[in-house]
């Protein structure tokens, strides 16, 4: 991904949300979990230990909640695209992975997850 290698990795991030195609799903909404990884070079936060020079993983879960929680979507692409072009503008990264899971996708078998993961770069 990065051109240096080093990432930040927040997972599991749980928010409600009103994504889907389906009138119940914008109705009733439900909880989506998403994973975001940033690539971007953490070697002088590493060397000097100063907060100043890494990424504020709280406010990249703050937009990501912003997004996630707020206008709905028919697709969870979109929402992983909004997602990742916040994260590309707000925030001093290579590049960004968006993982958004749906575990109450409207799917008429048992299942586990639905997943959509998205890569973007600067």
């Amino acid at each position: 991904m990065g051109r240096s290698g080093d990432r930040i990795t927040l997972t599991g991030l749980s928010v409600f949300g009103r994504h889907g195609v389906f009138d119940h799903e914008r109705e009733d909404g439900q909880t989506f979990l998403v994973d975001v990884v940033l690539h971007t070079d953490l070697s002088d936060a590493g060397s000097t230990d100063d907060l100043a020079k890494t990424i504020d993983y709280g406010a990249v879960a703050e937009a990501v909640v912003r997004v996630v929680g707020g206008e709905p979507h028919d697709l969870i692409e979109s929402v992983a695209a909004d997602v990742a072009e916040l994260i590309l503008t707000d925030f001093d990264i290579e590049a960004v992975e968006v993982t958004i899971h749906k575990p109450g996708a409207p799917i008429p078998h048992p299942f586990e997850d639905v997943a959509v993961t998205i890569h973007r770069f600067r």
